[in-house]
């Protein structure tokens, strides 16, 4: 049985994805960047800082919270990881700080990152204010003005905005932006990428920064369920940092991991091998191998690649993955805030659109338990809201 969610290989792989695939002029930064990466997650003191700010700014453990009335009308338990009341509103405040602190371990001085919903932006303009970096965050000028709620606060907490006007004006291109500006400013400036994807060390390195998901979920639900491990442990996926931290936590148990993505960016579901973001993994392509545009209603899904450990976990049938069409996912919404009165962002009811379409089939049968991690909250998504369940 192949070992999974471990450290990859030294080049960077899990199995036949991942790798280190950028212009020769990043080499040394990425190799700089895992050196440092490896001294710190081996040195207890960071760990203990990282630990303490986890605790103490951004509000872990966060909560595990049983969706009784939902349970009750779908015939499962079901149980939610509560990513929504981290600090800054979702699951990205975990990856930022354990960079931003490896940032300053590194003597830079300035942050850079993508954002897709805003979420990443917002975490990381908040972790370059407490520790008196700069932040620089790069995000497509469709997603400005879809998420203008997290705009202003990233122009609130200090961060320089940058609207990306080439290709699709989402996510892909404000990566693609964000890479182009590490290269020239590498000296001073640290790219703090917000998903399991990119060169290597990225996408290791994420996935041991949210990692905190899994094992706190593990411990907690071991307290909630006689059998101490749920039958199944569900999350979204677009970059899939979250669903990666979270997995992480399972993936050596009897549970299902189940991945859901976006049906417009479905790259696990319908991707072919490709190399984006300077990583091989699972990408979406035309018919001339050329990467095609995703489309989801959720600003952080419409990736057209996926983190390559995904892929790999995909290949090996250790997790499922699965889609839900928008649709879907404004009635997941909606059926959340009015059972439980937890309004969640619209990538967050991917996850539970699944669940509410699988529960008492042979996908999900009555009587399972059901982890689901709730990766953000859905103050930024109103605007969507109130113009899609009108």
């Amino acid at each position: 049985m192949t070992v999974v969610m471990r450290e990859p290989t030294t080049d960077g792989r899990f199995g036949e994805y991942g790798g280190r695939y950028v212009p020769e002029s990043l080499i040394p930064a990425c190799l700089a960047l895992e050196e440092a990466f490896r001294e710190a997650w081996a040195d207890p003191g960071f760990r203990q800082e990282l630990d303490g700010y986890r605790r103490t700014y951004a509000g872990r453990p966060t909560a595990l919270t049983a969706a009784r009335n939902l349970s009750a009308e779908l015939g499962i338990t079901l149980l939610l990881k509560r990513e929504d009341l981290a600090h800054t509103g979702s699951h990205k405040i975990n990856n930022v700080l354990g960079q931003a602190l490896l940032a300053r371990r590194m003597g830079k001085t300035r942050l850079i990152a993508e954002t897709g919903a805003g979420q990443h932006g917002v975490a990381t303009a908040t972790a370059a204010a407490l520790f008196g970096l700069r932040a620089t965050v790069y995000m497509g000028e469709r997603d400005i003005e879809r998420q203008a709620l997290n705009v202003f606060r990233m122009h609130l907490l200090g961060a320089e905005v940058v609207p990306v006007t080439s290709g699709s004006r989402t996510l892909k291109d404000a990566t693609n932006e964000a890479m182009r500006n590490w290269v020239s400013a590498v000296g001073d400036t640290h790219f703090c990428l917000g998903s399991v994807a990119g060169p290597h060390p990225y996408p290791w390195m994420v996935r041991e920064f949210q990692r905190v998901i899994g094992e706190e979920a593990r411990g907690q639900v071991a307290g909630e369920l006689s059998t101490g491990v749920p039958d199944v442990v569900v999350a979204c996926v677009g970059g899939g940092s979250n669903a990666a931290g979270t997995f992480a936590g399972f993936v050596d148990t009897t549970a299902r991991l189940v991945g859901v993505e976006a049906a417009g960016g479905a790259a696990v579901s319908g991707g072919e091998p490709g190399v984006l973001h300077g990583s091989r993994s699972l990408v979406l392509q035309d018919r001339h191998g050329q990467v095609a545009e995703a489309q989801s209603i959720a600003a952080g899904l419409d990736y057209p690649g996926v983190g390559p450990e995904h892929a790999q976990l995909g290949g090996l049938g250790r997790a499922t993955y699965v889609t839900v069409t928008d649709d879907e996912v404004l009635v997941a919404v909606r059926r959340l805030a009015e059972r439980e009165g937890i309004i969640c962002a619209l990538e967050s009811a991917h996850a539970v659109a699944w669940v509410l379409r699988a529960a008492g089939t042979v996908e999900l049968p009555a009587g399972s338990t059901v982890l689901l991690t709730l990766s953000g909250r859905g103050d930024k998504d109103m605007g969507q809201l109130m113009e899609g369940l009108r």
